[in-house]
């Protein structure tokens, strides 16, 4: 026995010991990491910026010294910042030791939207007279829309590139439902709200079809015309060539077509870009990341720090009373985001501020909470709205009350509707789990609504006039906010989808634009000379971030390793779940590529 308790004492003792090793170990990492991510950026002479989007774009970039780290654990949810990638550009631009940038793509993880932003860098880059070259051994189309605007677009010799025009995949879960006994009621104010669809088709309404087929027309028209400027193909080719060809896989076709320039091995290029760089062989080539160049301080134009302020501030994700998703994906905030806004605009030395939008809606009520805050500043400061890859629903719920709105091209927008899910799970428990309810109540109503019944006509008379309520308040506030009549944003209302490019035709939208434009506009607009930028809500610290980023993307991991593929579909059931009250929100699952 005494044996027995020494040995397991010695167990415990050694448990503790490797555990505390191992957390100053840890702690150690982390400190050295920090440290060297707050070191001065060096730039060699001769240097070329070097672009590769391997990560999901999202506006803002998170604040974790870890993302660009391959540890286990961490793979799963690596982020680049748009902000970081467009500032590393424009530095770039103005740095004498940089002599062009170095586009390494294949697939992007970026909104189109968002692309367009990264375009547009990169041709004002091109105006400072440095070049820039763009090399991948496989092209998706998003890649190549990116890499088009390059002096030359080189291809490895048994290279591949897309360019078959954009198609869109939505998932419907009709007989998925029907075969688990659930019943999903909706109610809903849209002929248009195709949120509902999957739960109540197999396949896509004349109306949803009609409107996906005008956004992803005019997101298509906006890539090709691009496209055809920088290459000298006309768009009428272009077509032609999207029919044509299912994918290239022969480089012979690809130069003769005129979209790529050479073909070449990567040791090529890096003879090359030697030659280009005025760098001797055997040398390497000094390359400078994105995260490294956007660390580089900005040159001051003027002396001291300026008093005046402009607020950006950024809200991403689905709009919700709460914190992030459990799967890592952005979310709003509501309370949060009202809360920056207000403060910004009881702030004496903010002067303007620009709200960058990314969102596909989420609780009608959180929507109006921030709307709320959006309007009260609108009456004290120049307020400037600036639209991402979303802002739609309860995105341009949020949005609709500013003084000025700012929109992508592609970016989606519009789909001012609302609708509500009750899952009646009746048949699921009953019929095919044996499971039974029964309820006591004092009043007729005390419990609507119940997931395991069908809805009575009184409570779908009820919750249908919610739905309206909302929508009428919805209307009312883009009537107020846009100068049109509720009859006016009626039509063009019902749930419909529609790109920035349609939503200026319509009203709902005053330029067309990326978010340096908003700030220009936003600057002009508040009379501003000397004045610095002010990035809100304020980010978490390093060790913050690594700690919830640590869990999180173990829980990434982990799924994602089991479902493969499938784990858009857990997604889709998670964002279920998460759902309560009216919703104003984008359809699920709207993705094409």
């Amino acid at each position: 026995m005494k044996s027995f308790l020494k040995y397991t004492l010695a167990t415990i003792t050694g448990i503790i010991v490797v555990s505390l090793v191992s957390f100053f170990i840890m702690m150690g990492i982390v400190a050295a990491i920090i440290s060297s991510s707050e070191k001065e950026v060096v730039i060699k002479d001769k240097s070329m910026l070097k672009i590769t989007l391997d990560a999901q774009v999202v506006d803002r970039a998170p604040n974790d010294p870890f993302q660009n780290l391959d540890l286990p654990g961490f793979s799963g949810n690596k982020r680049l910042g748009l902000d970081n990638i467009l500032s590393a550009i424009e530095k770039a631009k103005d740095e004498d030791k940089i002599k062009g940038i170095y586009l390494e793509l294949d697939n992007v993880y970026a909104g189109f939207a968002a692309c367009e932003e990264i375009r547009k860098a990169l041709v004002d880059f091109k105006e400072s007279g440095k070049f820039i070259y763009a090399y991948s051994e496989m092209y998706s189309q998003k890649a190549y829309y990116l890499a088009s605007v390059a002096d030359k677009v080189f291809i490895n010799p048994e290279g591949m590139l897309t360019f078959t025009g954009l198609a869109s995949n939505q998932i419907f879960l009709k007989n998925a439902l029907e075969k688990l006994g659930i019943d999903m009621q909706v109610i809903r104010h849209g002929k248009f709200k195709a949120a509902v669809e999957p739960f109540l088709l197999d396949k896509m309404s004349p109306e949803n079809r009609e409107q996906v087929e005008v956004y992803m027309g005019s997101i298509w028209k906006n890539f090709v015309e691009e496209i055809s400027v920088s290459r000298n193909i006309s768009v009428e080719r272009l077509n032609e060539i999207a029919d044509e060809n299912m994918m290239f896989r022969v480089t012979e076709t690809l130069l003769e077509n005129g979209l790529v320039d050479s073909v070449l091995y990567e040791d090529q290029l890096i003879d090359f870009l030697r030659g280009e760089t005025g760098i001797k062989a055997p040398k390497g080539i000094p390359l400078v990341n994105i995260t490294d160049m956007a660390a580089v301080p900005e040159k001051r134009k003027e002396k001291g720090l300026a008093k005046d302020k402009l607020a950006v501030i950024y809200a991403a994700g689905d709009i919700g009373m709460e914190g992030s998703s459990s799967m890592g994906d952005e979310s709003i905030n509501a309370p949060e985001i009202a809360r920056e806004i207000r403060k910004a605009r009881q702030d004496s030395t903010i002067k303007a501020i620009v709200f960058r939008v990314n969102s596909p809606g989420g609780s009608s009520l959180a929507s109006d909470i921030i709307w709320r805050e959006v309007k009260l500043a609108a009456e004290e400061k120049v307020m400037v709205v600036s639209m991402g890859n979303l802002a739609a629903s309860g995105g341009y719920y949020i949005a609709c009350a500013a003084d000025t709105i700012v929109a992508n091209p592609t970016t989606i927008t519009g789909s001012i509707g609302v609708f509500g899910l009750i899952p009646n799970t009746q048949e699921l428990f009953e019929d095919k789990l044996g499971i039974n309810f029964d309820v006591v109540k004092t009043n007729k109503l005390s419990d609507m609504p119940s997931g395991n019944r069908p809805l009575t006509s009184t409570e779908k008379a009820i919750l249908q006039e919610m739905v309206d309520d909302v929508y009428t308040t919805f209307v009312n506030h883009v009537s107020e906010g846009r100068g049109m009549t509720f009859e006016e944003v009626d039509a063009i209302g019902q749930g419909r989808v529609w790109t920035g490019e349609n939503a200026l035709e319509l009203g709902l939208v005053d330029a067309l634009g990326d978010l340096d434009y908003a700030i220009n506009l936003a600057v002009e607009m508040a009379g501003l000379d000397h004045y610095r930028t002010v990035k809100l809500p304020k980010q978490k610290d390093p060790i913050q971030e690594l700690l919830e980023g640590f869990s999180t993307s173990i829980r990434i991991n982990i799924i994602e390793k089991e479902l493969g593929s499938n784990v858009k579909y857990y997604q889709l059931l998670e964002e279920i779940k998460g759902k309560s009250g009216i919703m104003a929100r984008m359809p699920y699952g709207l993705t094409f590529e």
